[in-house]
């Protein structure tokens, strides 16, 4: 039988033992939380209205035990950045990656009335946690920033990339034969041909480098094509593969629906072309009345600037910065800087008796005339589809071109019968 003394020091033992497991418990309990695998998923946001949020957007998502959930976003830039719209022109934007509250960003996209589609990986424990890790790491200041090129740089790449890093490579090698859905030129337009005056400008300034076909891995450069390309792709290894995604649901607003392509109509082009040189030639013939003359310098003027304007861009765009989608743009042969040579010729059409165009000028309407007629043949059997450019600015291009590079002899008024008579 115990005394009083050896019953309490064995109850202070046992008290000690219990509380010794169950601190080892707790602490286990811990370490388990800190390691367990987390869940990513894939969010795919619907297109805005903003021109910018037309191409719709996508990032990961991270929930971890004892954590917040997590979106990690490629496509933060920023306006008030140094030189940024000097930077965008030039092709060389830096875009960074940004982290931010599950619940701030459903609120935020709430706002916008922009659907946000869940679609969680089926990722081992091995390779969410790689993901989750390497996303961290992504985040930090030193490491957030890089490169922006819309095609091949962006939001959807870079988070294509991600996934595709921790799988080994399956991702690409499962997209890469499988055709995709156009072309970067047709994709682009189909998303931005709510905006007109948008769409044409990005179809203009594009080249024949944005016409190649594509294939699911180049295509996912959007988001909602990434969305649908990760439904077809199985992951694992030989003897047991699974779907990547394991789940997809709707976390706000409705299901992302794809646009259908644009249609740039050549007949409309053409009627264009058509009626505006038809309303020159009108003007023209009546040009012996002031008024007349007056919008027909105003007309001819406005048109040659403008084809300047839009040439200088083409071949800036081609030759002096980073954006590749613009090379190799046989709009150029249409519009180009020579343009700006007509412009003097072009204003003294306002007057009564405009003088003959002077050597540079002739030479400038002859070379317009050769580019314009050799542009015919190569949009028509180029790989860049601007037949409807070409019905659009062929038919203005010959004719203010002849007209003003032409030599012009200064007509003498046709005295009238009565008029002679007296004189005699």
């Amino acid at each position: 039988m115990n005394t009083p003394a050896q019953t309490g020091a064995l109850g202070r033992l046992r008290a000690r033992r219990f509380f010794s497991g169950l601190l080892a418990v707790c602490i286990w309990s811990l370490v388990s939380l800190a390691h367990a695998a987390p869940q990513v998923s894939l969010l795919t946001f619907a297109p805005g209205e903003v021109y910018w949020q037309r191409f719709g957007h996508n990032a990961l998502l991270v929930r971890e035990a004892g954590a917040q959930a997590r979106v990690y976003n490629y496509g933060v830039f920023d306006f008030g950045q140094k030189n940024f719209f000097l930077n965008f022109a030039r092709g060389r934007m830096r875009y960074r990656l940004d982290v931010a509250p599950l619940d701030w960003t459903l609120a935020q996209y709430a706002a916008e009335g922009r659907a946000v589609v869940e679609q969680v990986l089926a990722l081992s424990d091995t390779e969410s946690r790689a993901l989750a890790d390497y996303l961290a790491w992504n985040a930090r200041p030193e490491n957030a920033e890089y490169h922006y090129d819309y095609f091949i740089s962006n939001c959807s790449t870079k988070t294509r990339d991600a996934i595709d890093r921790v799988l080994g490579g399956q991702l690409q090698k499962q997209l890469s034969p499988v055709p995709g859905s156009g072309s970067y030129r047709s994709e682009v337009l189909r998303l931005i041909q709510g905006i007109r005056p948008l769409l044409w400008g990005m179809d203009l300034i594009l080249g024949a480098r944005a016409d190649g076909a594509l294939n699911a891995w180049q295509d996912a450069f959007l988001p909602e094509r990434l969305m649908s390309a990760v439904r077809g792709v199985q992951v694992g290894d030989a003897q047991q593969q699974q779907p990547l995604v394991r789940s997809e649901r709707v976390l706000s607003g409705g299901a992302v629906a794809p646009a259908e392509n644009a249609r740039l109509r050549v007949w409309a082009f053409l009627l264009c072309g058509l009626g505006f040189t038809g309303l020159l030639s009108t003007l023209q013939a009546l040009r012996h009345r002031r008024p007349v003359r007056v919008l027909l310098g105003a007309l001819s003027s406005a048109y040659v600037v403008a084809a300047g304007v839009l040439g200088s861009v083409l071949m800036l765009g081609a030759y002096a910065t980073d954006h590749w989608g613009m090379s190799e743009n046989s709009n150029q042969l249409l519009l180009h800087p020579l343009w700006f040579l007509l412009l003097v010729p072009a204003l003294r059409g306002l007057r009564a008796t405009p003088k003959a165009a002077g050597w540079l000028a002739r030479f400038a309407a002859l070379l317009i005339v050769l580019a314009t007629i050799l542009a015919v043949p190569v949009g028509l059997f180029g790989d860049q589809p601007n037949g409807h450019w070409l019905a659009l600015l062929v038919i203005p291009n010959l004719w203010l071109a002849l007209h003003l590079g032409m030599p012009q002899r200064a007509r003498v008024p046709t005295r009238s019968r009565s008029t002679a008579a007296q004189s005699r």
